[in-house]
């Protein structure tokens, strides 16, 4: 066969069909927390619909669930976990004075100015 046809020679492997992640008789609700819980990333942000597989109106629905349980306090806007790390580091680094670039009144050196 040359290799012009062969470009548009299909494939004979089957693929697998991927289920829906939502079936017809999930409730897609702010209280529904197991269904909530699948559509959000590790660091709590809520994941786009390519990487769910969703319709356009089932992820409307699932980012307004997700909108709602945040403000009833039931999810939480950050994942607990960075918020930790962030505060062991922001306490282990401590800051102190020293000759930087920035604006700041310290002791200067040198001839002065007329």
């Amino acid at each position: 066969m040359d290799k012009s046809k062969r470009r548009f020679f299909k494939s004979k492997r089957p693929f697998r069909r991927r289920l829906p992640p939502i079936q017809s008789g999930d409730r897609i609700d702010y209280r529904n927390m197991s269904l909530i819980s699948r559509f959000i990333s590790q660091q709590g942000k809520i994941l786009s619909r390519r990487v769910n597989r969703l319709t356009l109106k089932q992820q409307r629905l699932i980012t307004i669930a997700i909108k709602q349980a945040r403000i009833l306090s039931s999810l939480p806007f950050l994942n607990n976990e960075k918020l930790f790390k962030m505060k062991k580091r922001t306490k282990s680094t401590a800051r102190t004075k020293g000759k930087g670039k920035g604006k700041g009144k310290g002791l200067r050196t040198g001839k002065k100015k007329k």
